[in-house]
């Protein structure tokens, strides 16, 4: 058992390597419990410092810290970021040449790192686990830990090999860590990692400096230019559905004048990796990219996320935001909702072969769909996915609550809407889905409105008031509000819940929400990247000189210096180390390898601009 290490030597070790003063929620906690030897399970959200959860612990005490990731870009990312900080730290994947290999193995062997990080596939290479048990390890940590279930968005098979490695160390304690979990893939979590003895961490999903918002998919290359327009100097992700969607947009943003790349599965190994390090590095502001981009990107500043076409489910979308503001700061969510491409998913839905995969597939894009159309706060319908119960009336940061729908008196339209799934019932005796709905209210006359005489029911062709659109979006406002049933496992056939019964019945007012079916005149967020107010020239000179001294380095520009202590240097004008060091995010090796650059900057500028405003 670990000595006890105390409260002062925790709190001056974070702020010597890591130049913080205090932790994020939960991490202190989780920090201890390692640091005691004690199983850990922590789902934190994305931003939420689950990396400081173990690299702490590794600095502190003796011992290697074993770190099992799937993502190489990742690693390389965070040994680069823990070596700026003054760790000894490595990582050993594929991506290493053969001399490169040796060269750290041997210091492996010599135990001259303190982190080690390694993919999933290395735990099965012949003796990989044997020279574990040579390399003096004190802790395996577990990232990404979902894709060990395969009810998770993100399943490897790989993953399964850690309940052998439990099994050769059972003595050592083993921490798991992922930011996107429902209770079902938390609990095959425990199971396959032998978590059942943990403590376990559970913090909001609540992400309070993103501000999310739909907005009506028309013309969406100019939606998409004007937005991005407007913060030229930010750094953003824009997810498109297919490969040649991310070519064709890139290709339009440059022609406009933005610096634009895209990113696929379908571009070499070399070439993704190129795309990924200029925008990493903020040569490009903007990367245009499928889902294959993103995982193990670990940016701080990216102060937007677009989605141009819906995603599959809620889950991936959540973790696809999660990627704008992890450094805290204010960033935006921007999905562009149409119903065409909804239809779209429905039929590449319908073309995969397993009968389960289809429904699955189908219920997590209804779901996905119902959050895009819904009125209520964007907070609370993606904290409810994720079980967490989101109390506060008004986030006063999504477009819901910023500027409320307009709802109006709909117990007509619901009306009609009912009582055509209750005649379809009466003359049928089976179920039919929305669409079809829509259909007899409109008074199509195609096959199967025919062939099953539904041309020929009370209510076909009384529903001209409305357009085909809204008729679906009331149809799945009234499955949400609880009036309706869609069988997930019956091609979405509705039937009247008990609820929508009584309402048909006694003519229950029903209250509907408005649709939008064209573009929304809605107030923009301010493009402000920042709540840290601070002198704007002056941090465009030290993010100008940030970028120059990791372009000397050949690393990124946060692993120098993230956005927030910028911004705090640009606030609080710190002209000696003593006051640079009380800046966020400066520890100690930092402030020998940086601080005299960032000094100088600062004075100069001050000597330049003596009346600059000062703020409290």
């Amino acid at each position: 058992m670990q000595t006890a290490i105390s409260d002062e030597t925790i709190g001056s070790t974070l702020k010597k390597y890591f130049g913080h003063d205090s932790f994020r929620p939960l991490q202190e906690d989780i920090v201890k419990d390692f640091l005691n030897d004690q199983d850990v399970f922590a789902l934190l959200p994305t931003g939420g410092g689950k990396s400081l959860c173990y690299q702490l612990p590794a600095v502190i005490a003796d011992g290697l810290t074993v770190v099992i990731s799937p993502l190489i870009a990742l690693m390389k990312d965070q040994v680069d970021g823990l070596i700026a900080n003054g760790v000894s730290a490595t990582f050993l994947n594929s991506s290493l040449g053969k001399t490169e290999g040796r060269q750290r193995y041997a210091k492996l062997f010599a135990g001259e790192y303190r982190i080690l990080y390694v993919a999933p596939e290395r735990l099965m290479l012949s003796g990989f686990l044997d020279d574990l048990k040579k390399w003096n390890v004190a802790r395996f940590a577990v990232d990404e830990a979902h894709c060990i279930s395969e009810w998770g968005h993100d399943f490897r098979p790989e993953y399964r090999q850690l309940a052998n490695l439990r099994k050769l160390f059972p003595s050592l304690p083993f921490m798991a860590l992922t930011a996107t979990a429902t209770d079902r893939v938390r609990s095959d979590i425990v199971k396959q990692i032998q978590l059942e003895k943990a403590n376990r961490y559970v913090a909001s999903f609540n992400r309070p400096n993103l501000h999310y918002r739909v907005e009506p998919k028309q013309a969406v290359f100019r939606q998409i230019l004007s937005f991005v327009q407007k913060r030229p100097f930010d750094s953003g992700i824009i997810y498109c559905y297919s490969r040649k969607a991310t070519e064709q947009l890139a290709t339009k943003l440059q022609q406009e004048g933005v610096e634009a790349i895209h990113y696929h599965a379908g571009l070499t190994p070399n070439k993704r990796a190129e795309n990924q390090e200029a925008f990493i590095r903020d040569e490009i502001k903007v990367i245009c990219a499928t889902i294959a981009f993103g995982m193990g990107i670990d940016k701080p500043n990216v102060r937007y996320v677009i989605h141009q076409d819906i995603p599959k489910n809620i889950e991936g979308y959540y973790q696809e935001t999660g990627r704008a503001g992890r450094d805290g700061l204010p960033s935006e969510c921007v999905m562009y909702f149409s119903p065409g491409d909804v239809a779209k998913q429905f039929q590449f839905i319908a073309d995969k072969s397993d009968p389960q995969e289809r429904e699955v597939a189908k219920e997590q894009l209804r779901q996905i769909v119902s959050y895009a159309e819904s009125s209520l706060c964007r907070r609370k319908e993606l904290m409810n996915y994720f079980s967490e119960e989101w109390t506060q009336p008004n986030c006063a940061s999504c477009d819901n609550c910023q500027n409320p729908r307009e709802s109006f008196d709909g117990t007509v339209t619901a009306q009609k809407f009912l009582s055509c799934v209750f005649r379809v019932h009466q003359a049928s005796r089976f179920g039919v889905g929305i669409n079809h709905i829509v259909d007899i209210l409109l008074g199509s006359r195609n096959e199967k409105i025919l062939k099953w005489g539904h041309n020929r029911l009370t209510t076909y062709d009384i529903g001209n008031e409305h357009k085909r659109q809204a008729w679906q979006i009331f149809g799945r406002e009234l499955v949400r509000l609880g009036y309706l049933d869609q069988n997930s496992e019956n091609y979405g056939a509705l039937t009247l819940t008990e609820q929508g019964r009584l309402a048909l019945r006694n003519r229950t007012p029903v209250s509907l929400t408005k649709p939008i079916l064209s573009e929304a005149a809605r107030r923009p967020r301010a493009a402000s990247t920042s709540d840290i107010i601070c002198d704007e020239d002056l941090f465009a000179i030290l993010r100008t000189l940030r970028k120059e001294l990791a372009d000397e380095q050949g690393v990124p520009p946060y692993i120098v210096f993230s956005d927030v202590t910028l911004r705090e240097m640009a606030r609080y004008f710190p002209i000696d180390e003593d006051q640079l060091s009380d800046i966020s995010g400066v520890g100690m090796k930092k402030l020998e390898q940086y601080g005299e650059a960032f000094i100088e900057a600062i004075q100069e500028y001050l000597d330049m601009n003596p009346d600059v405003e000062r703020f409290d």
